[in-house]
């Protein structure tokens, strides 16, 4: 394998997405160990690098992309490689359930369909929004679920299960424009129009805040009810490096329009998914 095939699966690009794998952990009642260790492998190390691979070869990005400052070409290989990880994870997901092996694949479609030319979900910013947040966050969160707990999606039909799942697509939808913040002059060269193009810089920090608030406010009603206040309050305390790094990197912005770049929103996103992670874990273990 190429070098640049392997740096464009950006493997460790997963560390951003595992939060919603780990919050269905967390508040699952009879977990299966065998389908939660396949379902996670299936999807941090098949199904998303997959996705990534996929999406950089119709991109052909030439600066900065997530998890990547400066993306090699990329060759047909990266093509063939993401196709092949796609089969491999349908393949493994079989031997958790049928039910979840469709769920992948649909997961797998769209996020073709989000860069495939004859499509392009990109290229619409209220569609490609949405699909991004739905798909990466409540649907994500109910396949992980069904295959963790070995149930089927009809089993999930429950306050407890559903609020959380559609919490991760709020949160998910907040801050998915921020991930599109520096590549503004990128995708316009495309024709892509992204909601964070839409929104603008600043209006891309004010939309996230409000909807980081909202969606906090979601989980910090959740834990409190379903597992104690001081889970709550917990969760909260969690978010605050979260909450003061953005707000000091908005002051930083509102001086400067070039300070919202791939180096801050990589370290937004890392912290984020390292406190998200970190809690969930916590709430998994207790």
């Amino acid at each position: 394998m190429k070098k640049s095939t392997l740096l464009h699966l950006r493997i460790p690009f997963s560390f951003f997405l595992l939060p919603v794998y780990l919050l269905a952990l967390a508040v699952s009642e009879s977990i299966n160990t065998q389908n939660a260790l396949l379902s996670f492998f299936v999807l941090h190390f098949l199904i998303y690098p997959a996705s990534n691979g996929y999406n950089s070869y119709f991109d052909k990005d030439e600066k900065s992309i997530g998890g990547l400052k400066n993306p090699p070409s990329v060759s047909k290989e990266l093509y063939y490689v993401s196709l092949i990880l796609d089969i491999i994870g349908l393949i493994i997901g079989w031997f958790i359930s049928m039910e979840f092996t469709v769920m992948i694949l649909i997961y797998g479609l769209i996020s073709k369909a989000y860069s495939h030319p004859s499509i392009r979900l990109k290229k619409f910013p209220i569609t490609g929004w949405l699909a991004a947040g739905i798909f990466q966050g409540y649907f994500t969160f109910i396949l992980s679920y069904i295959a963790i707990n070995d149930l089927s999606v009809a089993d999930t039909l429950q306050w407890n299960i559903q609020f959380p799942g559609v919490l991760s697509t709020l949160l998910l939808l907040g801050s998915y424009p921020m991930t599109q913040i520096y590549q503004h002059g990128e995708d316009a060269k495309r024709g892509d129009i992204t909601i964070s193009q839409k929104l603008g810089i600043l209006g891309t920090f004010h939309f996230t805040s409000i909807s980081f608030l909202i969606s906090s406010a979601g989980f910090f009603y959740f834990f409190s009810k379903e597992f104690s206040m001081m889970n709550g309050l917990i969760f909260l305390a969690a978010m605050g490096p979260v909450l003061i790094y953005f707000s000091l990197w908005y002051l930083r912005v509102r001086k400067d329009r070039n300070v919202a770049d791939f180096e801050s929103t990589m370290r937004l996103n890392f912290i984020s998914s390292l406190m998200l992670n970190g809690f969930f874990i916590y709430l998994a273990i207790s």
